[in-house]
């Protein structure tokens, strides 16, 4: 390849564009959702918005990656840099897109979760966040500061709970966007200032939820573990770790797959991704493109009843404190939320009570909302999983004690309060 080549930038790879094309598909239908004006001899030329075109135009930018020093023109971050990750990376994809709790593959688990965030980052809103963040710096220098904070977001994933749903049953797909790993935090609604560009919701937020496709009918969902114990705090408050480089342990048992998605439940998801993009959405069919046209609700709050990104509670437990063992005999420990034994926040005994009592309501009313089916399962390793609903006498209980939060003076007010618009 000519150093020419290295100069078209894809923020987001034609190799990961390609997984969103049907078979004997070689494009893609692409949408401008903001097309700029020109002038041609004096007229104003207004651009189509809609497209069709091959990954190659898609999702690119000249010299995004491209540095020069005194004069000479770099292009190894392209070339080396991005150009590793990208060669690594598909073979991740392909394991976590069949991933059933069935084979463990800890290279897998590694290059998957680095593209993940360093995708965060590499994308024109992910370079401006940077800049704003690091603070005036040139731009050869943000691409250095890319390098070194790659992996960036990794811990706090890490210490989510992990969802990968299915829309096979769904005769709509996922889209992709110019911002394809979205933060979605229900308080935190599109036109806030807090979200506008080059801004999202903190990740770190206990409420900020992360969605990302991995293929035309898979996608992970990771949310944080505090919100998926207790819904009920504000969603802009700060987790109990909001460090984000730093070591962790992450629990592949966790892990909740099988969920399948429906039709509105996509539309829902589609919804916010095109809400989150900055300019351009890619789908495999033209009508996918415009989720607004057919999604049942479109207030941010409110999508899926406020629980549309949420793993089923029921496989949500309190405790998880992990200790590791090391081959010289040494050993370390990590709580359920990635401290170190030494770190306020280890050992909190009002947040567990808080969040052991929250995760028992939850738990109740979700049980009262979708019946004994679970929506997500985790299981161990080799090991199939025979029964997918709550046990009979398990499930009852559920609902008594619904029945007995229902009852409470107040509490009819809050389940208001908590979908209001």
């Amino acid at each position: 390849m000519t150093q020419r080549s290295y100069r078209h930038n894809h923020y987001v790879p034609e190799w990961y564009q390609r997984r969103f094309l049907a078979p004997d598909q070689h494009e893609l239908h692409y949408l401008d959702l903001k097309p700029e004006p020109f002038s041609v001899n004096g007229r104003t030329i207004k651009p189509p918005s809609y497209w069709r075109r091959g990954v190659k135009y898609c999702f690119a930018q000249d010299d995004l990656y491209t540095t020069t020093f005194n004069g000479i023109v770099n292009t190894e971050i392209e070339q080396f840099f991005f150009g590793d990750i990208d060669n690594n990376a598909p073979k991740a994809f392909d394991f976590w897109s069949r991933y059933d709790h069935s084979n463990l593959d800890h290279a897998a688990f590694s290059i998957f979760l680095t593209y993940i965030s360093l995708q965060r980052l590499r994308t024109p809103r992910g370079l401006a966040w940077l800049r704003r963040i690091l603070g005036s710096m040139p731009r050869s220098r943000t691409l250095i500061e890319l390098q070194r904070l790659q992996r960036l977001f990794c811990a706090t994933w890490s210490d989510a709970v992990w969802q990968i749903v299915d829309a096979a049953a769904s005769p709509r797909k996922f889209i992709i966007s110019d911002n394809p790993v979205t933060f979605y935090n229900r308080d935190c609604f599109p036109n806030a200032k807090s979200c506008r560009y080059p801004f999202d919701p903190d990740v770190r937020q206990a409420g900020t939820q992360t969605i990302f496709p991995i293929s035309p009918e898979k996608l992970l969902i990771f949310t944080n573990l505090t919100w998926a114990r207790n819904p009920y705090q504000s969603a802009t408050k700060m987790g109990p770790n909001p460090k984000l480089l730093r070591n962790t342990v992450f629990y592949y048992l966790n892990i909740q797959v099988g969920r399948q998605l429906s039709e509105e439940e996509v539309l829902e998801i589609n919804f916010i991704i095109k809400r989150r993009a900055d300019r351009y959405i890619a789908a495999a069919e033209k009508e996918w493109l415009y989720p607004e046209r057919r999604v049942r609700c479109d207030h941010w709050r409110r999508l899926g009843d406020g629980y549309l990104l949420m793993p089923d509670p029921r496989h949500v437990r309190m405790g998880g404190e992990i200790t590791v063992g090391y081959d010289g005999g040494g050993y370390d420990h990590f709580s359920e939320y990635g401290h170190k034994p030494w770190e306020p926040g280890y050992k909190d005994a009002r947040r567990e009570q808080r969040e052991g009592d929250a995760l028992r309501r939850f738990q109740a009313e979700w049980s009262a909302m979708y019946g004994p089916d679970y929506r997500g399962l985790t299981e161990g390793f080799g090991r199939k999983k025979d029964n997918t609903s709550v046990p009979a006498n398990i499930h009852a209980s559920y609902l008594k004690e619904d029945e007995a939060y229902r009852a409470k003076p107040g509490e009819r007010a809050r389940r208001r309060l908590l979908r209001r618009p």
